[in-house]
C-alpha cells in the first residue's frame, strides 16, 4: 500500500497545484518557462502513475475486503462509467454542447469513473485508489469552475453533430474498454 499511497501522493499531488496553489503555478511558469514547467509536471505526474500502477498491483495481490458489494452496484457502475467514457469525448470531440453544459467534462468524467469503481470494489487498495481519485475530482471540479465563473466564461456554442459524434465516440471507447481492453490492461472483465 506505501506505493499506491506516494504514487498518489505524487499524480494527484502535482494535479491539485492548480487547486491548491494556482498563484504559485503561474509564478513558476513564469519563472522557468512553460515548457520547463510542464516538462517537470509531466515526469513527476508520470512517476506517480507508474507507482499507483506497481503499487496498485502489489496491493491486489493480498486483498483486504472492507464489503462486499451488492451485485446490483456493478448495473449501476456500469452505467457511470459509459457517463465517464461520453464526458470525456466530450473534452475532445469539437463543436459539441455536452462541454459547453457540463465545462470541464473530462474532470467529471473521472468523477463518475471514480464513483462507479468505489461503489463495485469492496477492496481496500479499491477503495484508496477510487476514493483519492473521486475526491480529487470533486475538488478539481469546483475549484475549474469557479475559476471560470471568475473570468466570465461564455460556453462556446455546439451543435447536434457534434452531440452525436461526441455520444458515438463515448459510447465505441467504452465498448472497445469494457469489453475487450480492460481484461488484457486491467486483468478484470467487467462482463465476463
Amino acid at each position: 500500500m506505501l506505493l499506491l499511497t506516494l504514487g498518489l501522493i505524487l499524480f494527484l499531488g502535482t494535479h491539485s497545484v492548480r487547486i491548491v496553489a494556482d498563484d504559485w503555478r503561474a509564478t513558476q511558469i513564469r519563472r522557468f518557462g512553460e515548457g520547463t514547467w510542464k516538462g517537470i509536471y509531466s515526469l513527476v505526474s508520470a512517476a506517480g502513475l507508474a507507482l499507483v500502477g506497481a503499487g496498485y498491483g502489489i496491493a491486489r495481490s493480498q486483498p483486504a475486503l472492507l464489503w462486499s458489494p451488492p451485485a446490483a452496484l456493478r448495473h449501476v457502475s456500469a452505467v457511470l462509467v459509459l457517463i465517464a467514457f461520453v464526458l470525456t469525448a466530450a473534452a475532445y470531440v469539437p463543436g459539441n454542447r455536452i462541454r459547453g453544459r457540463i465545462g470541464h467534462p473530462m474532470v467529471a468524467g473521472v468523477t463518475a469513473w471514480a464513483a462507479a469503481h468505489l461503489m463495485a470494489n469492496g477492496a481496500l487498495h479499491a477503495t484508496l485508489l477510487f476514493g483519492a481519485f473521486l475526491g480529487w475530482a470533486a475538488l478539481a471540479y469546483l475549484s475549474a469552475r469557479r475559476r471560470d465563473d471568475r473570468a466570465g466564461l461564455i460556453p462556446a456554442a455546439g451543435s447536434l453533430a457534434g452531440d452525436a459524434a461526441t455520444l458515438a465516440g463515448g459510447v465505441f471507447g467504452y465498448a472497445i474498454f469494457a469489453f475487450w481492453l480492460h481484461a488484457r490492461l486491467i486483468g478484470v472483465a467487467p462482463f465476463g
